[in-house]
This record gives C-alpha cells, structure tokens and sequence, in this order.
C-alpha cells in the first residue's frame, strides 16, 4: 500500500512540475490559460490513466473486457473541446492557437506520466519549453523581416 501511494505521488509531483513548466511560460506571457490551468490539465490527464490502469488491474483477472486506452482517447477528446474553447477569431486575426496546443501537449505528458512514460514526458515537456521561449525571439525576426518586405501584408 505503502508502495502504490509512492508511486501515485511521485506521477503527479511530475505531472505538476512538467505541466507547471509549460504553463509558467504561458503565465509570464499573460495568456488566458496559465500556470493553474495547465498544471490542472495535466493532473486531470495524469488521475484519469491511473484510474484507467487501476480498472484494468481489478477487472484482469475477470471475463470482464476492460480496455484502459478507452479512457485515454476520451482525455483527448475532452481537452479537444477546452482546447477549441481558448481559441479566438477576431477579424483577421486568431487568438489562443499557441495555448491550446500547450494545453493538447500538457494533457498528453498528463497521459504519459500516468502510464509510467516518464523520459517521453520530460523529454516533451523540455522541447515544448525550449520552443515556447526560444523561438518566439526568431518568430519576431522573422515576423519584422516579413513586414518590412512586403508592406501590403501589414
């Protein structure tokens, strides 16, 4: 008993800080789904294939039919539908297409976390970072450099 609590603890401890990572960089840019919002995803992701397996383990032995990936594809619908929710079309312009992709990722490091995939979780979660910081600098360059050549695109 002792074991499974160490276990669950230390899945969503990584759950919390792999899904904080990528939504403190959401929180300092000031978008609408921050650090919460993202550490909740990711917990959610993580509880429910742990719920998942947990099923899988109790009805194994049973003629019972369990299938812990049903779980999994209903996360990614879910968060399909929270994800749409944060995106927002202003004439031209859309709005939240970066934070919904942050937040499709969060839920998938919540599922990998959860099934015990751990270097999958943090190897995405640091490529995720990496990209969010360092090539928003690289975006503007190139976003000036776009402008300036074609004025009519402004």
């Amino acid at each position: 008993m002792l074991n499974e609590i160490a276990v669950v603890s230390i899945k969503v401890f990584l759950s919390i800080i792999l899904s904080g990572l990528i939504g403190a960089e959401r929180e300092v840019r000031q978008k609408w789904a921050g650090l919460r919002t993202h550490i909740l995803v990711g917990v959610g992701s993580t509880l429910i294939v742990l719920t998942s397996l947990h099923l899988f383990d109790i009805y194994k032995a049973s003629s019972t039919v369990v299938d812990p990936t049903r779980m999994i594809s209903g996360i990614v619908t879910g968060i399909g539908f929270l994800c749409a929710g944060t995106i927002i079309r202003s004439g031209p312009q859309v709005f939240g297409l970066t934070t919904a992709a942050t937040l499709w990722i969060v839920s998938g490091v919540g599922i990998a976390v959860g099934a015990g995939d751990y270097v999958s979780a943090i190897v995405v979660s640091v490529v995720v970072f990496i990209v969010l910081i360092g090539l928003r600098s690289i975006e503007q360059k190139l976003t000036r450099n776009f402008k300036s050549e074609n004025p009519s695109r402004q």
